[in-house]
C-alpha cells in the first residue's frame, strides 16, 4: 500500500553551495532529488550512480502552507512573503556545459558505444542548442540552471513516478548526457488536459483518485498535460498525488500554479524550488507527433503583492527559439496556468498574463497555434486577434479549462461521500481531451457526473425587468407546470457547459408550428448554481461564490402559447462546430 506523506514525512535540506533549502518529497526512492550542486557523478559517465558530495545536511525547518504565509497565520513559521524578479545565484558566471544526446536502444543508460542524435535540441530555459551529428552540444549556463532536452518527435524519454519525464539535470555536473529511445509516434492522437486538481489534504487527493482519475481511466490518450494547482499549498501531497497518476500508465506534463510554490520563499528561484525536485524545469517543450508543445511558468513572483500573471523576458526568448526550430506547418500548443485573458476580471493582474501581448506576437508567425490555461475555475474561450497582439486574419484560440476540483472540492457529497463541486459558473468538475490530427485541433470536455454524455443544461426563468437589464428574480429556476398567464415574463436559460462566442443555439417547442427560433450568449450567473450556492452555503468554503457565465445562452418563451404538455428541444453547434442537442418537457396549465 502507498504511504500517505505527511509533513513529518519530509526530508528538508540546505546546501552550503547554493545557499538554498528545499523539500524532498521522495526521501527513500533510487534516484537522488537533492540539488545536482549538492551531487557528484562517478567519473564513469551518463547512468552512473550518484553519491553525495557533502554540501548538502540536513536542517530542522518547519514548514506551514502558503495561505499561511499570505494570511499571517504562518509568520511565526516563515519569512515574509517578499519575492524578487530573478533566483538569487551562488555564483553569477556562467560557463559552458556539454554532452551528448544519444540513442539508449541498448537499454543500458549510457554505458558502452552508443549513436549519437542529430538535430535535438537542448535548452537552459532561453537559449537552444542543437546537436551535432555525433549528438554532440554545449551551450552557457549557470550552475544552478536546470539543463533540459527538448523530446524530438519520435523519441521518448524515462519516466519518473507518475509518468514525470525525466530529461533535466542541473547545470553543475560535469558533463550532461540524455538518452532516447525510439518511440511510434502517430499524427493523429488524444491528449488529457487537466487543470486545477488542487487537493489540500488527503481527504481531497481521495475525491481526486475516486472521480478525476476513474473517469480518465476510460479516455485513450498518448500523454496528460496538467495546467497548474496540482495541490492546494500542501506540497507533501505531491508524492501521493503522482502514484495516484501512476494509474493512468502515460507520460505527464506539468505547469506550475500558484497553489504549488513554496511557503516563505524570498525570491523567485525559491518559490518553485520543491516543484524543480519533483516535476523538473517549470517551464520547457517537447515534441509529439507532427505537434510541438510548450509549457510555460507563468506565475510571476517578482511582486511583494502575492503573484501576478507574468512570463517574463527569459520565457519569451525560450518561445521564440522554439519558434525558430520548429516547421512552419506544424502545430503549437501552449500550456500555462494563468489565463491569457479573463472573462470576469479582464484587468486584474492576477487572473491576467501581463506580457500576454508578447507571447502572442512570438506566435503570430505560425499558422496553426492553440493555448490553454487554468486558475479561475472556469470555462471560457477566447479568440485573440490583432487588437491582443495576435498578428493574424484568424485569431488565436485560448482556452481556460474547467477545474478538475470545480468549486475546489465543496458542495453537499454524494452517496459515496464525493462532494458535487459545481463549478461556480455551471459547468461540472470535469476535464478536457485534445484531439491533434497533424496541424488540426479540437477539445471535448468531460464532466465527470453520473451523465457523462450531458453537454448542457436547461432551465426557465422568471425575468424581473426589461430583458435588456440583464435582471433575474432572485426566486431561484421555476418549475413546471408554468401558469400559461407567466409566460410573458419567462425565459428559457441553457448553460452549454463548454460554450464559447462561436457556440450557436435555436430552440423550438413542437407542435408549435413556428420553426426554430435563436437564442442569445447572455451574461448572467447560471441560476441553478445560485440556487445551490445559497442552498447549501455551508458546504462550500468561505470565498466561494457565484460567478457571471460566459456560456449562457436566453431567449423569451412565446407569451400566446396554449396550455398543453409540449417538447422543447435546444439544437446547436459548438466552438468547433460539432452538433449538440438537449431537450427537456414543458407543461402549460390555465
Amino acid at each position: 500500500m502507498s504511504h500517505i506523506l505527511s509533513k513529518s514525512d519530509l526530508v528538508f535540506t540546505f546546501c552550503v553551495q547554493c545557499h538554498q533549502s528545499f523539500t524532498d518529497p521522495f526521501p527513500n526512492r533510487r534516484e537522488s532529488s537533492v540539488p545536482s550542486c549538492a551531487r557528484q557523478w562517478e567519473p564513469s559517465g551518463a547512468g552512473a550512480a550518484v553519491r553525495n558530495s557533502g554540501n548538502v545536511r540536513p536542517i530542522d525547518f518547519r514548514s506551514p502552507s502558503r495561505r499561511d504565509v499570505l494570511t499571517g497565520a504562518g509568520a511565526a513559521l516563515a519569512t515574509p512573503y517578499l519575492l524578487t524578479a530573478e533566483p538569487t545565484r551562488a555564483s553569477p558566471a556562467k560557463r559552458i556545459v556539454s554532452g551528448f544526446v544519444f540513442d539508449d536502444a541498448k537499454r543500458d543508460d549510457g554505458r558502452g558505444f552508443h549513436c549519437g542524435i542529430a538535430g535535438a535540441m537542448v535548452s537552459n530555459g532561453r537559449d537552444i542548442a542543437v546537436t551535432a551529428t555525433d549528438g554532440a552540444w554545449s551551450i552557457s549556463a549557470y550552475d544552478d540552471d536546470l539543463i533540459f532536452l527538448i523530446k524530438p518527435s519520435g523519441w521518448t524519454t524515462a519516466h519518473a513516478a507518475g509518468g514525470v519525464p525525466d530529461f533535466a539535470q542541473r547545470a553543475g555536473e560535469n558533463r550532461i548526457d540524455f538518452a532516447l529511445r525510439r518511440s511510434e509516434e502517430p499524427t493523429a492522437f488524444d491528449v488529457l488536459l487537466f487543470a486545477d486538481t488542487q487537493p489540500s489534504n488527503a481527504t481531497e487527493l481521495g475525491y481526486f483518485r475516486d472521480e478525476i482519475i476513474s473517469a480518465a481511466l476510460g479516455v485513450p490518450a498518448a500523454f496528460g498535460i496538467h495546467h497548474g494547482d496540482v495541490v492546494g499549498d500542501d506540497l507533501t501531497l505531491y508524492g501521493r498525488y503522482l502514484d495516484i497518476l501512476g494509474a493512468l500508465r502515460m507520460p505527464w506534463h506539468h505547469c506550475p500554479g500558484n497553489h504549488d510554490m513554496d511557503a516563505g520563499a524570498r525570491d523567485a528561484g525559491a518559490a518553485f524550488a520543491t516543484w524543480r525536485h519533483v516535476f523538473g524545469p517549470a517551464h520547457y517543450a517537447f515534441e509529439y507527433g507532427h505537434a510541438t508543445f510548450i509549457l510555460l511558468n507563468n506565475v510571476d513572483v517578482s511582486c511583494p503583492e502575492q503573484y501576478r500573471g507574468g512570463i517574463g523576458s527569459d520565457q519569451l526568448a525560450f518561445v521564440e527559439n522554439v519558434l525558430q526550430r520548429t516547421p512552419e506547418d506544424r502545430l503549437v500548443v501552449v500550456s500555462m496556468h494563468i489565463p491569457l485573458a479573463s472573462f470576469n476580471a479582464p484587468d486584474d493582474p492576477r487572473e491576467t498574463t501581463a506580457d500576454a501581448r508578447a507571447l502572442l506576437a512570438a506566435l503570430s508567425a505560425r499558422p496553426n497555434t492553440v493555448s490553454f490555461a487554468g486558475h479561475s475555475h472556469t470555462t471560457e474561450h477566447h479568440y485573440l486577434g490583432r487588437a491582443e497582439g495576435f498578428d493574424r486574419d484568424e485569431p488565436h484560440h485560448h482556452q481556460v479549462l474547467t477545474a478538475a476540483s470545480g468549486s475546489w472540492w465543496g458542495g453537499v457529497a454524494d452517496e459515496r461521500g464525493i462532494p458535487s463541486a459545481l463549478s461556480r459558473d455551471g459547468s461540472p468538475k470535469g476535464f478536457h481531451v485534445l484531439s491533434v490530427d497533424g496541424a488540426r485541433y479540437a477539445t471535448r470536455f468531460v464532466p465527470v457526473s453520473r451523465s457523462r454524455e450531458i453537454k448542457m443544461r436547461m432551465m426557465l426563468l422568471k425575468r424581473a425587468g426589461e430583458r435588456d437589464t440583464s435582471e433575474w428574480e432572485s426566486s431561484g429556476v421555476l418549475c413546471c407546470p408554468l401558469q400559461a398567464s407567466s409566460l410573458c415574463s419567462t425565459e428559457l436559460v441553457v448553460d452549454v457547459f463548454d460554450g464559447g462566442p462561436r457556440t450557436q443555439l435555436t430552440f423550438e417547442i413542437e407542435g408549435e408550428h413556428l420553426g426554430p427560433r435563436p437564442m442569445r450568449r447572455s451574461r448572467l450567473c447560471d441560476p441553478h448554481v445560485v440556487d445551490v450556492f445559497t442552498r447549501d452555503r455551508h458546504a462550500y468554503k468561505a470565498w466561494v461564490e457565484p460567478t457571471p457565465s460566459s456560456h449562457i445562452w436566453t431567449a423569451p418563451l412565446p407569451k400566446d402559447l396554449p396550455p398543453g404538455v409540449y417538447r422543447l428541444a435546444v439544437r446547436g453547434t459548438d466552438e468547433f462546430g460539432r452538433p449538440i442537442a438537449d431537450q427537456m418537457v414543458l407543461d402549460i396549465v390555465a
